[in-house]
């Protein structure tokens, strides 16, 4: 199976509160499957790598072999490429993490998209701040 895994981050403030979330699509383009998860305070990279990570997660649990990642971040697409290196001691982990991770798949392809094309995740990242940040948890 050959899943479109659309993936975000963001932090309110940074370091602030912060989200991250993933959506599966399939290749003609139906959403699947979607997640979310509030992550407290932290950094809005480390926000980006954690929506990698739910990503990779939602691919998996779907049986999805051939995954293409989707991540307005560039930072992280950069890193995940060997483009640029991982220096801040908070993202090694979170790297190592999803290299781990994307050994399990056939066939992978990671692009950064702009924001305006990963509108399905921001808009989990956000729907997920305004819950805990207003209070409605």
């Amino acid at each position: 199976m050959t899943g479109y895994v659309f993936c975000d981050g963001g932090a309110r403030g940074n370091p602030g509160p912060a989200a991250a979330a993933a959506v599966l699509f399939d290749p003609r383009q139906r959403r699947l499957d979607q997640t979310q998860k509030y992550l407290g305070i932290t950094t809005n990279n480390v926000a980006e790598y954690e929506g990698l990570l739910l990503g990779l997660g939602l691919a998996q649990a779907h049986g999805v072999r051939n995954i293409h990642l989707r991540l307005d971040s560039e930072l992280v697409v950069r890193q995940l490429l060997g483009e640029y290196k991982v220096k801040h001691p908070a993202l090694r982990p979170l790297w190592q993490k999803a290299q781990t991770l994307l050994k399990a798949f056939a066939g992978r392809e990671i692009r950064h998209v702009p924001r305006e094309e990963n509108s399905a995740a921001d808009r989990l990242v956000n729907e997920s701040l305004d819950r805990h940040v207003r209070g409605g948890g």
